[in-house]
């Protein structure tokens, strides 16, 4: 039992590089510099292997908070479907209009 349901293991797994694994990788590295620069070391020299575990747990935390992202997203479509498909009559086809009846007629000013 796990934060993702049954639903978010039928989906397929986001890709390595998502929005959310760059950027907290990125304001963990950036975290791990701020506190070299505050502690007077050498930002990029100094705590390496501090930077690059800052780093990876922020990679870590980001794939699964965007493979949970994925998952809500999917419930929230899968509901909506569910709903529309029940009730057709509060969902009414519209009527298709031609591109000239949209757009108002042209006439250049000379």
């Amino acid at each position: 039992m796990g934060v993702v349901s049954e639903l978010g293991k039928s989906l397929p797994p986001p890709s390595i590089a998502n929005r959310n694994s760059v950027w907290l990788s990125g304001i963990g590295w950036f975290t791990a510099m701020l506190h070299n620069a505050i502690n007077h070391r050498p930002p990029l020299k100094s705590g390496v292997h501090r930077q690059f575990l800052v780093v990876t747990i922020g990679w870590f935390i980001g794939y699964h908070l965007s493979k949970y992202e994925n998952c809500m997203y999917a419930k929230l479509d899968r509901d909506m479907n569910e709903y529309i498909r029940l009730h057709p009559e509060e969902f009414p086809a519209k009527e298709k209009k031609t591109f000239a009846e949209i757009v108002e007629p042209f006439h250049p000013v000379r």
